[in-house]
């Protein structure tokens, strides 16, 4: 075998294990064939101990029957809660649905501004998504973004922030590109700042968080850390898939069993193996709005338009609808 034949394999490799390790979720699969009987051990019961069933069942309401990933398209809400106490229902501070095409193995990410003014089921008062956790946990967060968004929310993946912080420091950090100067407060609050330069930055876990938990600064509010939340989602990613350290697994896997729930078993997550030729070339849907005080308390109003475009093309990506015809200009006329 030839050196650049040698040099090619060993890329086709590094990709291999990039895509096999599927973030948000940062379970870590490939181990069970690379690193042995050891870490297959870990793997099966870091997922067994961080399952967690919904009250609801295993179907969601929108569905005449449970879906199954390895021939159903699906849909998983990740979120991100600044607590450590798993009975406390604090207030949702990340929110991101993703969807799952199984035709082409596809992924469709949209992130939900925390501050989104919406309907939540069984409350008299249009009030904040993030508040749907604080009053009812994962299952009233579901219900409502179902209500949203009016598709089935399948699967559910739930961390804490702390737990972030420990995941992202034993991943021994991440690079990202940081947009303009700024600092905030990290897990300790104002006595703990962290400081930010535009530019090429490596992160720790404490300055991970800030990143994607600051707003008020950022030009594009809710926008803004929406898409600072998913750039750190892609370093996770690429980080993920460059560590060779087996410890470094191990660390990694103990701070997913202490800091993260799902409905999610682990057939289930075996069966995403066919979208990790996707996770490159994760396609983003937006909300956009505009910003809204009521009696002093700030919202952010999405637009009806762009919640409507939304909804179409999650359902489109999910099957549930055909995809709406585009008329060409002859068309519209009423020519052939």
């Amino acid at each position: 075998m030839g050196r650049m034949e040698q040099r090619r394999q060993e890329a086709r490799k590094k990709r291999k294990m990039k895509r096999w390790i599927f973030i948000p979720l940062l379970v870590i699969v490939l181990p069970l064939t690379l690193f042995g009987t050891y870490l297959g051990y870990k793997v099966v019961t870091t997922a067994s101990d961080m399952q967690e069933d919904l009250a609801r069942g295993e179907k969601s309401e929108k569905r005449d029957e449970a879906v199954d990933i390895s021939k159903d398209h699906f849909s998983v809400l990740f979120l991100g809660v600044d607590t450590d106490d798993p009975n406390e229902n604090s207030r949702a501070d990340a929110l991101i649905l993703a969807t799952f095409n199984r035709e082409d193995s596809s992924i469709k990410l949209l992130s939900i501004p925390r501050d989104s003014l919406v309907d939540i089921p069984g409350r008299q008062n249009r009030d904040k998504i993030n508040h749907a956790h604080a009053f009812g946990g994962v299952d009233l967060t579901i219900d409502t973004v179902e209500n949203m968004l009016d598709i089935p929310v399948d699967f559910y993946t739930k961390m804490n922030f702390h737990g972030f912080v420990d995941i992202i420091d034993a991943l021994g950090g991440v690079e990202v590109d940081v947009p303009f100067d700024f600092e905030t407060h990290g897990t300790e609050g104002s006595a703990n700042m962290v400081y930010f330069e535009e530019g090429r930055q490596h992160l720790d876990g404490e300055e991970a968080l800030g990143y994607v938990r600051m707003r008020k600064q950022d030009p594009r509010g809710d926008l803004g850390r929406g898409e600072r939340q998913q750039e750190v989602m892609e370093a996770v990613i690429r980080r993920a898939g460059s560590i060779s350290s087996v410890a470094r697994y191990d660390d990694v896997l103990d701070e997913i069993g202490n800091n993260m729930s799902t409905n999610l078993s682990l057939g289930n997550i075996l069966s995403l193996h066919p979208y990790a030729q996707s996770l490159d070339s994760i396609e983003t849907v937006n909300l956009s709005g505009n910003d809204l005080t009521q009696n002093g308390v700030y919202y952010y109003q999405v637009s009806e338009d762009s919640l409507q475009e939304a909804r179409e093309r999650l359902k489109v990506h999910l099957d549930m609808i055909e995809e709406p015809h585009t008329y060409s200009a002859q068309e519209a006329n009423g020519y052939e």
